[in-house]
C-alpha cells in the first residue's frame, strides 16, 4: 500500500478537528486533542499568534488554549506540515494567503508579504495563522431542499449568511443530496471549486462526498471553472463558493441563460443587503436565483430561511 492511501484511509478514520491537528507542530496538536472529547468536537477553527497562546474558536466565541505562547518557528513547522514539506509546490495557493489540505481543511495565513513584479509572490515572516476545520454533516440540505424544489424541479438559490455560519457546509450537502437524487430525480452537477473547500480533491478523489454524479473544477478562478465545466461537462447543475468578483456574476448569467440550475453562496445579511451592492444587484435584477437561502445562529444552533425570490 502507497503512502498515499495509508494517509487517505488514515484520514477518514480522523474527525474533522483530528484531520485538521495533523498539520499543527507536535505540542500544538497535543494541546488540542488533549481537549474533552465533547469540547474538541465543537471547535470551529484553531488560531495561532505569534507571542500569544494557540486560541479556539467555538459556538460561543473564541477561547484561549492553555500552554506557552505560539513562536515563529512553530508557524513555519505548520507550513512545512500544511505543504507536506514542499513549500515551492504551493506557491499559488500562498500567494491567495491560504493553503487547502488533505480532508478539506484550510489553513490561513498572515506575515509579511513577498512581491514580484508588483504581484503577490508568498508570505513571509509568518505572524499568524488559522485553521478552519472543514466538517462534513449529511443531511444539512434536509431543511432546506423541499423549499428549493418547484413542482419537481429544482430552483436555483444563493445561500447567504456572514462568514464562519456554513455556507460552504450547505453548499456541499445540497451537492451531494442533488446528485444523489434525494428528494428529486438525480442531477448531474458541476463544482467550479476554486479554493479546494467544497470537495476536496485529493490524487482526484473528494475527500467529502459531493454524490455520485459530480464533476469537478479545482483550484481555478470560478469563472472559468463554471464556463469549462458547461462547455465540457454538460451539467444539470452548477454550484459555485463565495461569488466576490465581476466575472463570477457574469459567468453566472451566462450559464442561467442555457437553462443550468445554479447553486451559490454570497456574504451577507439579506436580501435587502444584497439589493444596495452594485455586484449582486444585477443577479437580483436579471433573476438569476428563485430562492434566497439566510443561515443565522440562534441560541447555538444554525437557523435556515428560504425565501421566494420573484
Amino acid at each position: 500500500m502507497s503512502q498515499t492511501e495509508v494517509d487517505r484511509l488514515m484520514t477518514q478514520r480522523e474527525s474533522g478537528v483530528e484531520q485538521a491537528a495533523r498539520v499543527l507542530p507536535l505540542r500544538l496538536r497535543s494541546g488540542v486533542m488533549s481537549l474533552p472529547e465533547d469540547r474538541r468536537s465543537q471547535i470551529e477553527e484553531l488560531r495561532l499568534r505569534v507571542g500569544l497562546p494557540m486560541a479556539a474558536v467555538l459556538p460561543e466565541g473564541e477561547r484561549a488554549l492553555a500552554g506557552p505562547p505560539v513562536t515563529q518557528q512553530e508557524l513555519e513547522q505548520l507550513l512545512e506540515l500544511a505543504s507536506r514539506a514542499s513549500v515551492h509546490a504551493v506557491l499559488d495557493q500562498l500567494s491567495r494567503g491560504y493553503l487547502t489540505v488533505q480532508g478539506g481543511h484550510r489553513v490561513g495565513l498572515c506575515g509579511t508579504v513577498a512581491l514580484e513584479d508588483g504581484a503577490v509572490r508568498t508570505i513571509r515572516k509568518l505572524s499568524s495563522a488559522a485553521v478552519r476545520v472543514a466538517r462534513q454533516f449529511p443531511g444539512a440540505a434536509e431543511e432546506v431542499l423541499p423549499s428549493l424544489l418547484e413542482s419537481g424541479r429544482l430552483e436555483s438559490a444563493l445561500i447567504l449568511a456572514p462568514p464562519g455560519l456554513g455556507k460552504t457546509t450547505l453548499l456541499r450537502d445540497l451537492v451531494r443530496a442533488v446528485s444523489a437524487g434525494e428528494g428529486a430525480p438525480p442531477r448531474r452537477v458541476g463544482v467550479a471549486d476554486e479554493r479546494g473547500e467544497i470537495a476536496a480533491l485529493f490524487d482526484g478523489v473528494p475527500q467529502l462526498d459531493v454524490g455520485p454524479r459530480t464533476d469537478v473544477m479545482e483550484g481555478c478562478p470560478k469563472a472559468w471553472g463554471l464556463m469549462t465545466l458547461l462547455r465540457g461537462m454538460n451539467p444539470q447543475v452548477l454550484a459555485v463558493d463565495e461569488i466576490t468578483a465581476p466575472e463570477d456574476v457574469a459567468a453566472l448569467v451566462s450559464a442561467a441563460g442555457c437553462g443550468v440550475t445554479l447553486l451559490a453562496t454570497a456574504h451577507g445579511a439579506g436580501r435587502e443587503d444584497l439589493s444596495r451592492r452594485k455586484l449582486y444587484r444585477g443577479l437580483l435584477e436579471e433573476g438569476v436565483f428563485r430562492r434566497l437561502v439566510r443561515i443565522r445562529r440562534e441560541a447555538g444552533r444554525r437557523i435556515y430561511e428560504v425565501e421566494v425570490l420573484e
